[in-house]
């Protein structure tokens, strides 16, 4: 049922204590629309040339259990279409939602679990990918370079490259995230930059990822005096730490709009972590991680008082909730497009209104305020300014969630934020 704007916004608000499981139907039969008919509609001529392949890569960077419990659900489904061979190729991170999910279809996929596979294997294509890796910076170097200045035509030597297979082993991502910071020629001379990387010699699974990344990190603070370091080290923590714990990934523009700084300031930081973050050549294409072991190196609550580089979790969400309030109350109001019509239905609505009305940082701020207030760990209560928030603006945001064709959500959002009100406490949600 499409709902209009902005009337929805007070309906959305009546349906928080509606039967869940509506919500859950919709869901599974818009997945059966969006997957399911349009693959048993291809032609029979089509399947007998080749089979088809999905990759899904990362599910468990899927957002909400219940969709990714779908997701592998009606894949399983997938045996039943006959007009077509259809291959799924999943990877994921074995979390507790992704088990149980897969265990409910036992018996209609297989499986392949990487730790498993022997370690002569691993080092193997570990040390293949290694040695194809530098033989190409070793030639594109001393393609770039003056005779005096090119490597050895044997460089790194055989023992180098088997010292970092031994490194490596099992981590693939030290292999590649090595060769990427050997690659960056904004961090020097692949010889100098390996000679870096060669003194985090550990067999330590956890130091693995301190030779995987602080060979990189470390390159933001050479030659700096103590001041100049704490300074840099806190625009880390709050540019690249915002980067590992957003919701949803968002270019540089948007993300300085949120974090109040200017689109310069993270250029400029992210100009040296080409080898952990990928960092589009656009400027409208969002910042992403390359593996989530780096959000886990700089997260991880052991390392904070070793790790220079450490990020606190939950102090960073709780900024991040405080940006967001702070760009939505600059810009929310009723009647945002000026529509004049509470019926107006969205569909009716020009996109490009809604776009420059309630731009990337807007739009990221209404859906997720409330995820960063949870994952902040904090309960919120009677006159605190996330109250004063919902006070004044609590049917506008509705409004905006509408218009960006999020209504639906808003449910959920709002039950998340029933949960987070200090027991005993007023609040307009009770």
């Amino acid at each position: 049922m499409a709902l209009s704007v902005p009337a929805a916004a007070v309906h959305v608000k009546n349906a928080i204590d509606s039967d869940p499981t509506v919500v859950g139907k919709a869901m599974r039969e818009q997945f059966e629309k969006l997957i399911l008919e349009p693959l048993s509609e291809i032609s029979p001529d089509a399947s007998q040339a080749s089979s088809f392949v999905i990759v899904i890569d990362a599910l468990d960077e899927c957002e909400g259990d219940d969709d990714v419990r779908l997701i592998i659900n009606l894949f399983s489904r997938t045996k039943s279409l006959t007009s077509l061979r259809l291959r799924i190729f999943v990877t994921s991170r074995p979390e507790l939602p992704i088990r149980l999910s897969f265990n409910a279809v036992h018996g209609k996929y297989q499986g392949l679990v990487l730790h498993e596979i022997p370690e002569p294997v691993v080092e193997h294509d570990i040390s293949a990918y290694l040695a194809s890796e530098l033989v190409r910076i070793r030639d594109d170097y001393n393609a770039s370079v003056p005779k005096e200045r090119q490597l050895a035509t044997h460089w790194p030597g055989q023992s180098t490259v088997q010292t970092l297979v031994k490194m490596a082993v099992p981590l693939f991502i030290f292999a590649t995230t090595v060769c990427r910071f050997l690659a960056d020629r904004k961090c020097g001379n692949p010889d100098k930059q390996l000679r870096k990387v060669l003194d985090y010699q550990t067999r330590s699974q956890e130091s693995k990822l301190d030779a995987t990344y602080l060979p990189v990190l470390n390159q933001l603070l050479i030659e700096l005096a103590a001041r100049e370091k704490e300074q840099v080290l806190k625009q880390f923590r709050d540019i690249v730490g915002s980067i590992v714990i957003l919701a949803s990934p968002l270019s540089t523009h948007p993300l300085a709009q949120i974090l109040g700084v200017s689109k310069v300031t993270i250029d400029d930081s992210l100009d040296l972590l080409h080898s952990v973050l990928s960092v589009p050549s656009s400027s409208s294409s969002p910042v992403r991680l390359l593996h989530l072991s780096f959000r886990d190196f700089l997260l991880d609550p052991e390392k904070r008082k070793t790790n220079p580089f450490w990020v606190d979790e939950r102090e960073m969400h709780m900024q991040l909730a405080r940006h967001c309030l702070r760009i939505m109350s600059k810009c929310l109001r009723t009647d945002i497009c000026g529509l004049q019509a509470p019926g107006t239905p969205r569909s009716t609505i020009d996109p490009k209104i809604i776009e420059d009305i309630l731009p990337p940082e807007v739009q990221y701020a209404c859906l997720y305020w409330v995820h960063h207030v949870e994952q902040s760990n904090i309960h919120m209560h009677d006159g605190d300014q996330f109250h004063d928030f919902l006070s004044r603006y609590f049917l506008q945001w509705l409004e905006a969630l509408c218009l960006i064709g999020r209504a639906s959500e808003s449910i959920t959002i709002i039950k998340t934020l029933r949960s987070l009100v200090k027991v005993g406490s007023p609040s307009i949600l009770r």
